[in-house]
């Protein structure tokens, strides 16, 4: 255990050094960037370790590989966050709303109309992000570019939903920094302060510009099994 617990301390020592350097690099307007260590498909003995050693922030794809971790180890670790950074299906809006405390993927009016109409059966607030489809690639979730500051009004206005930010996945093989870049004009003219983008091999060019969460996985926990 007390190796687990050394890589857990050691690794998230060497992102968090990163970060720091790279907002005191480039001077990014946040004063803080928040941490969200991807957990998808790791279990609780992978996650423990980086529990123990103080990172209180995580993000998980699938509603229901969370459902079967997060649980018990909220029974072990207070002050937990967790974030839904994946696609939501309607039909698991209502176990969504239960579980996390951020939801990071609300891309359409009928999820945003089914997460209110749970959020106020649960008398639960829970705080999202609008997921935008920043390089338009038809193989990815998200609202469209064009659609975005409309779509962000409609969620708070017509659905009562509370967006506090913007989240995107850049394309694969191109240059983050001008998605990146695009993306914080975009929140700025939609209203929003929070911008969720950056992942393992891009954080540090995201945090120039702006970003205010960073999703960073295989950097902290290692490579995922390839059929993932």
């Amino acid at each position: 255990m007390a190796d687990h617990l050394n890589t857990g301390t050691s690794a998230l020592d060497y992102i968090r050094t990163r970060m720091e350097k790279a907002r005191g690099r480039f001077g990014a307007p946040p004063e803080q960037v928040e941490l969200v260590a991807v957990s998808k498909t790791f279990d609780a003995e992978a996650i423990r370790p980086f529990l123990q050693a103080g990172q209180r922030v995580f993000g998980e794809n699938r509603v229901q590989e969370a459902q079967g971790k997060w649980p018990e180890l909220r029974t072990e670790f207070d002050g937990v966050e967790l974030h839904l950074i994946g696609p939501l299906q309607s039909n698991k809006a209502r176990e969504a709303v239960a579980l996390f405390d951020i939801i990071e993927s609300v891309d359409r009016d009928k999820l945003a109309g089914v997460l209110a109409a749970e959020m106020e059966r649960a008398g639960r607030k829970v705080p999202c992000f609008v997921q935008v489809n920043i390089g338009g690639e038809p193989q990815k979730a998200g609202i469209s570019v064009s659609e975005t500051v409309d779509f962000v009004r409609r969620c708070r206005t017509v659905h009562g939903l509370e967006i506090v930010g913007l989240m995107c996945i850049p394309p694969d093989g191109q240059p983050a920094g001008p998605y990146f870049a695009q993306m914080a004009e975009l929140a700025k003219t939609a209203g929003v302060e929070k911008l969720s983008m950056g992942m393992s091999g891009d954080f540090e060019t995201a945090i120039a510009m702006g970003a205010t969460h960073v999703r960073v996985g295989s950097a902290l926990f290692g490579r995922r099994p390839a059929s993932v």
